[in-house]
């Protein structure tokens, strides 16, 4: 299955045949004290930064949350769509618990978004949905709901069914529509990751949706973050993830690696041109 996005002009194809997306995650204010700051300023230069970062260390795609305490995020998640898209020609991730934040970004973006997220709640689907089929978005649909999060994943498969039910019958394409299985601390829970791997599994083989998750969700409080980090993405998409939200300074390598060892990187064709271009910079 293929999901379409778009910036001005480029064209970015999520495939659950591969090879892998990286939807970049540093636009987000979360332990960046900095981008709180110069946002609340409303100096825009150290976001432009980060998305120069992220697409030198090759990410696809650029995740992006304004949101903090305080801030017009109505006001602000535009104008920062503006200034990326004036200065890089990328589909965009809009990351906003805020339905008039995400339609206010809508209304300006160009090209073909996903909106980050949708979930099982009825809330959420309400105010969500329907401007994401207005506006022709894709989505990222989190497998919880009502009743939290679960720890089984036939329910997890189950919420993920529930709002690609309701997505298609508002007219939301099939194809629009991507699955959060939701990747929890290991530290918390020493069954986190099998629950979020068997998800995944369940996902793409039952709904053949693409698949997303954050990268790092994983790690929290515990040391060599990365390396666990790297572990669990690769595990990941040999269970089906195929767009993840993470930090392409630091995972690029191994999803490379692993797109290439999964037979989905024609001559190593992506593995060289990636390695190659590490070495010139």
């Amino acid at each position: 299955m293929k999901t379409v996005l778009r910036g001005k002009t480029k064209e970015v194809i999520i495939n659950t045949d591969g090879p892998v997306i990286i939807i970049g995650e540093s636009i987000n204010p979360t332990r960046r004290k900095k981008l709180v700051s110069t946002l609340q300023a409303g100096d825009f230069d150290y976001v432009l930064e980060l998305a120069k970062n992220q697409l030198d260390a090759m990410a696809d795609m650029l995740d992006v949350n304004v949101g903090f305490p305080g801030v017009d995020d109505v006001k602000l998640l535009p104008e920062t769509v503006k200034q990326l898209q004036s200065h890089f020609d990328i589909p965009l991730c809009l990351d906003s618990p805020n339905p008039k934040a995400i339609e206010a970004a809508l209304k300006v973006i160009e090209g073909k978004c996903i909106i980050n997220s949708v979930n099982g709640e009825e809330k959420s689907m309400n105010a969500l949905l329907p401007i994401i089929k207005e506006y022709g978005a894709a989505v990222i649909g989190l497998t919880m709901d009502d009743g939290g999060i679960t720890n089984d994943p036939y329910k997890r498969l189950a919420i993920a069914e529930k709002i690609l039910k309701r997505a298609v019958k508002l007219g939301i394409k099939e194809e629009d529509v991507i699955i959060d299985p939701l990747a929890m601390a290991v530290s918390a829970d020493p069954q986190a990751c099998i629950v979020t791997l068997e998800t995944i599994r369940l996902v793409h083989e039952k709904l053949g949706l693409n698949i997303t998750q954050g990268a790092s969700n994983i790690s929290f409080g515990l040391p060599d973050r990365e390396i666990l980090n790297i572990a669990h993405m690769i595990l990941s998409i040999r269970n089906g993830v195929t767009c993840p939200i993470a930090n392409p300074e630091k995972i690029t390598a191994a999803i490379r690696a692993a797109d290439l060892i999964l037979g989905r990187d024609d001559f190593a064709m992506r593995f060289i041109e990636y390695s190659q271009r590490t070495i010139n910079v």
